[in-house]
């Protein structure tokens, strides 16, 4: 399944209105520890899966990348991104994650934000990315926290007044589809637990190097106030494993 729910105009628009969408990479709360997970980027060729408004293609090139792609499903996305890039070493291409198909060895670092809960097929991913990586090269991604989408409704247990009790956990073990709730619209995405993501890159030939259960850092929760219950359970998976 190949779900492009952000060319849904309505989506779309209140996608962009989102911390992230306007404030990049510092809105993001989990960004910090994501960028002290990625390599040292000077000289590398990036593969940045599921790009989005190329936020991490244009931070890659900052840091000395020689070479970015993106690539999105998302026409939306794609010219977002295009409009926000003057670079001629940043190339976007639509093209679905599941579908990507480069050389042996073309990318010494793949990375992905918040898409991988989107992709059918972990195990499929992973052997591509492996694959598609040079020798001693980084893939480095961030997921919805497998406790975060193991439920469909992905909301708070609330008290009688509206006030936030505990998130409930269920269904942990049940790995697969989940019809979830996002910004008022119906989206498809694929819970698996921790185990399966990690296990999954071990078979098709990865180390494993760090992972990470991110929370807001104080600034955040200075700047975003409404982020204060994010770190009550994990909403962020973050790994990151190299080609050995």
């Amino acid at each position: 399944m190949k779900q492009n729910k952000y060319d849904d105009q309505g989506f779309f628009d209140q996608y962009s209105q989102m911390a992230r969408s306007v404030g990049g990479l510092e809105a993001a709360g989990e960004w910090p520890v994501l960028r002290g997970m990625l390599p040292d980027l000077e000289g590398k060729r990036v593969l940045d899966l599921g790009c989005g408004y190329g936020w991490h293609c244009r931070y890659a090139r900052e840091m000395g990348a020689e070479s970015v792609v993106g690539v999105d499903l998302s026409d939306n996305m794609l010219a977002r991104a295009r409009e926000m890039t003057d670079d001629p070493h940043i190339e976007y291409r639509r093209l679905a994650i599941e579908d990507f198909d480069f050389e042996e060895g073309q990318f010494d670092v793949i990375l992905s934000s918040l898409a991988l809960h989107y992709v059918e097929s972990i195990e499929l991913t992973c052997r591509k990315v492996y694959q598609s990586l040079a020798l001693g090269g980084a893939f480095v991604f961030s997921v919805e926290h497998p406790v975060f989408t193991a439920r469909a409704e992905q909301d708070w247990h609330y008290g009688p007044e509206g006030q936030r009790l505990h998130w409930p956990l269920d269904d942990y073990q049940e790995e697969g589809l989940r019809e979830a709730r996002f910004l008022g619209h119906d989206v498809m995405k694929y819970h698996r637990t921790v185990a399966t993501f990690m296990n999954n890159l071990i078979e098709a030939g990865f180390a494993i190097t760090k992972v990470a259960e991110p929370k807001p850092t104080e600034a955040a929760l200075l700047q975003y106030p409404e982020m204060k219950d994010e770190a009550r359970r994990p909403i962020f998976l973050l790994i990151a494993a190299v080609k050995a």
